[in-house]
């Protein structure tokens, strides 16, 4: 729990950097723009056709500018990305972020299986006191939407496939941008069921 505690102060932290960077003048019109040739992987409007890539829109515009910087400086590799970011100034990102922060988030059903959604929500909701899981809910607020002033990103109505290959990315450490380290923990102690019955329920959350 100290760790959870010590982990949710640094993020906080790390949060309010983003939004000072977020709170400056942005051109959403320039973003739009700017944002074209991410339209092949994401949609135009942050709307992904495929579930190996994420849903951009309605995200929250300090994630978005975080994990843009992150990609662009080599702190998070995705190999999809390389090179795609490196003429991008922070004022191209700003833009870019508000963008797709403007977009109507995505909207999912989730399988109506009863077991899994109910592990889902449970999990999400709850989290599991045995397996010192904490409840995703505290970080990404009930309906999913993440909270901007600390640069927690929206997870509600994402691509399963996209869910499930994140959280198993930060159980591997393959991923590893998060601040201290609380998103690694938290999916080192998830289950391949667990991340399915997740995925499924954020697929459907809203």
């Amino acid at each position: 729990m100290r760790q959870l505690l010590a982990s949710l102060v640094t993020l906080l932290a790390i949060g309010n950097l983003a939004v000072a960077d977020t709170s400056a003048e942005v051109d959403i019109e320039a973003g739009r723009a700017k944002a074209q040739p991410c339209a092949a992987c994401h949609g135009p409007t942050g709307l992904s056709p495929s579930g190996m890539f994420p849903h951009l829109a309605g995200q929250q515009a300090s994630y978005l500018v975080k994990q843009m910087k992150d990609i662009r400086e080599g702190r998070r590799e995705v190999a999809q990305m390389a090179g795609q970011l490196d003429d991008f100034s922070d004022q191209d990102i700003r833009n870019v972020a508000a963008f797709y922060a403007d977009q109507p988030p995505p909207l999912g059903q989730a399988d109506p299986d009863e077991t899994l959604v109910e592990r889902g929500r449970a999990l999400y909701r709850a989290g599991d006191l045995d397996e010192r899981i904490p409840a995703c809910s505290a970080c990404h607020t009930p309906t999913g939407g993440g909270i901007g002033s600390a640069a927690y990103p929206a997870v509600a109505g994402q691509h399963p496939e996209y869910t499930i290959a994140t959280l198993q990315a930060f159980a591997e450490g393959s991923r590893d941008n998060d601040p201290n380290g609380i998103m690694r923990d938290i999916a080192a102690k998830l289950s391949e069921e667990d991340m399915r019955a997740l995925a499924n329920y954020l697929l459907g959350l809203h």
